[in-house]
C-alpha cells in the first residue's frame, strides 16, 4: 500500500460529498466535507486541487495556494482615512468574510489565500 497524490479537477457538490474527477482517466471520486474542513467555501468549479490517495481512497485534498473571489459586501472607504490604517471587514462571494484594505470596495476580486481568507492583493484581471 501507498500513498500517491494526484491532480484532480472539482466539479461539484453532493450533499456532504464533494465530488472531483481525475482529468486523465476521467474517474470521479467522492471526498468527505469533513475532509476539506474550512478551505471547501473556496473551492470552484474546475479547481485544480492535489489528492492524496490511500489504496485508492482520498486521505487529504490540497487547494491551490491562492484564489480570486468577488466582494459582494463591505463598507465604504471613510474620508481621511489613511492607506496604512487598519483593514475592513469584506464579505466575498463565496460566502466567507476577510479583512480588506480600506480602499477596496464591492465588486472587486480580490486574491485570498485558500488556507485561512486572508488578502493577498487585488485581482489583476
Amino acid at each position: 500500500a501507498f500513498v500517491e497524490t494526484i491532480a484532480h479537477s472539482y466539479l461539484y457538490q453532493d450533499g456532504d460529498n464533494y465530488i472531483f474527477m481525475n482529468p486523465e482517466n476521467y474517474e470521479q471520486i467522492q471526498v468527505p466535507a469533513d475532509m476539506l474542513g474550512d478551505s471547501a467555501p473556496f473551492l470552484q468549479e474546475g479547481m485544480e486541487c492535489q489528492i492524496a490517495l490511500f489504496n485508492g481512497s482520498p486521505i487529504s485534498v490540497e487547494l491551490p495556494q491562492r484564489v480570486t473571489l468577488e466582494i459582494v459586501e463591505t463598507e465604504p472607504a471613510i474620508k481621511n482615512q489613511t492607506a496604512s490604517s487598519s483593514f475592513k471587514p469584506a464579505l466575498l462571494s463565496n460566502g466567507v468574510r476577510t479583512m480588506v484594505p480600506p480602499h477596496i470596495v464591492s465588486g472587486t476580486r480580490i486574491v485570498v489565500q485558500t488556507e485561512d481568507g486572508a488578502y493577498v492583493e487585488r485581482a489583476k484581471d
